[in-house]
């Protein structure tokens, strides 16, 4: 019986040295595990005589009860005490406002957002999405789209070119979205409909240039595509993306090599107190290129100008972000600045949609 009397005493000690649930476990382990030394206790039962097991057995279940019951008391005030350390060092102040979760905190860049109700607004005319590469030949972004051999775009000065290979070609950063068209009709058979955003490169910076900017263009290849239906898809496009009932068009001749006729295109405006607001005013604002798809270009894609003709035009996505949405510096759309996101950014589950709104 002093074995069974030292054993209570040294366990019911552990018991009360422990610290924590994570110790108290491992007393529980040691005296009721399959190991413990109480259970050791228990399995003796079976060998010993009856009148072994009369004498002895009361004693070895009193001292299982007694180490339960101090551990489910120990556990009890240890889990207490937990919760009051808990109260007093999480104390919440009421009165200070209520932090918004990361889901809301998050802001989508407003050239991610323009992009977005581009895509929202064209995909509603039947248009689809075409993507390209950033590093290109001189052919797809310069020859194919008739671009002469001696013109001003291919010089230094204007494009970012790599170093030349062993053949003396050399590779570049497009310096504007259409190597996609050439792509597309390339590897399309027309009626072809699509737009094409993407990062375009050139050696420009100041507070309207930065020297990677973003456009977004559009390619209509089909037997009958005429002038007519591009300036009602470009109407219908400012009046959507501008979100106004009407707006007024100019169509200026101009000249791109890709396009003839070629055309650019003012839209009506009001000028008040450094803000531009669209649909109403006399006065006018250039936005973007447009034309009838140059028939040199269609044959260099392999198409018949004699069968098909299209039309396609070009804009700024960084231009026409900072008309709709005030924004004073282009720089600043590159420069990282939680700030500026925080005020310009949209909301991320805050999509647009031309029912609900494509800013709202």
């Amino acid at each position: 019986m002093s074995d069974i009397a030292s054993l209570q005493t040294e366990i019911l000690g552990a018991i009360t040295a422990a610290k924590d649930e994570a110790a108290l476990e491992q007393v529980r382990i040691a005296a009721l595990g399959k190991s413990g030394s109480v259970s050791a206790l228990l399995k003796t039962l079976g060998a010993m005589t009856p009148d072994e097991r009369k004498a002895k057995g009361p004693a070895i279940n009193a001292l299982k009860d007694e180490v339960n019951t101090a551990l489910l008391t120990a556990r009890t005030a240890l889990k207490d005490a937990a919760l009051d350390a808990k109260l007093v060092n999480d104390t919440v102040d009421v009165t200070l406002p209520v932090r918004e979760n990361p889901a809301e905190q998050g802001r989508i860049h407003p050239i991610s957002q323009v992009i977005d109700e581009l895509t929202t607004i064209f995909a509603d005319m039947g248009f689809a999405v075409a993507e390209g590469p950033d590093i290109e030949t001189d052919d797809y972004n310069f020859t194919k789209l008739n671009f002469p051999p001696d013109h001003p775009a291919r010089e230094m000065h204007d494009t970012f070119f790599f170093k030349p290979k062993e053949d003396g070609s050399r590779m570049l950063l497009r310096t504007h979205t259409s190597p996609v068209q050439v792509r597309t009709m390339l590897s399309q058979k027309p009626p072809i409909r699509v737009i094409i955003p993407g990062r375009t490169y050139r050696m420009d910076s100041d507070q309207t240039h930065t020297p990677m900017f973003h456009q977004v263009e559009g390619l209509v290849i089909d037997k009958s595509a005429n002038l007519g239906h591009l300036k009602w898809i470009l109407r219908e496009f400012c009046k959507a993306f501008f979100e106004v009932d009407d707006v007024k068009m100019r169509f200026r001749p101009s000249f791109f090599p890709f396009t003839e006729p070629s055309l650019e295109v003012d839209i009506q405006c009001r000028r008040d107190k450094g803000e531009i607001r669209f649909g109403e005013g006399d006065d006018w604002l250039e936005i973007l290129g447009c034309g009838m798809v140059h028939p040199n270009v269609l044959r260099n894609c392999g198409l018949d100008p004699d069968e098909y003709q299209g039309f396609a035009w070009g804009m700024g996505i960084d231009r026409i972000a900072m008309l709709k949405y005030g924004m004073p510096d282009l720089r600043a759309f590159f420069d990282a600045d939680v700030r500026w996101l925080s005020h310009y950014g949209f909301r991320p589950l805050d999509f647009p949609t031309l029912a609900g709104g494509l800013s709202t």
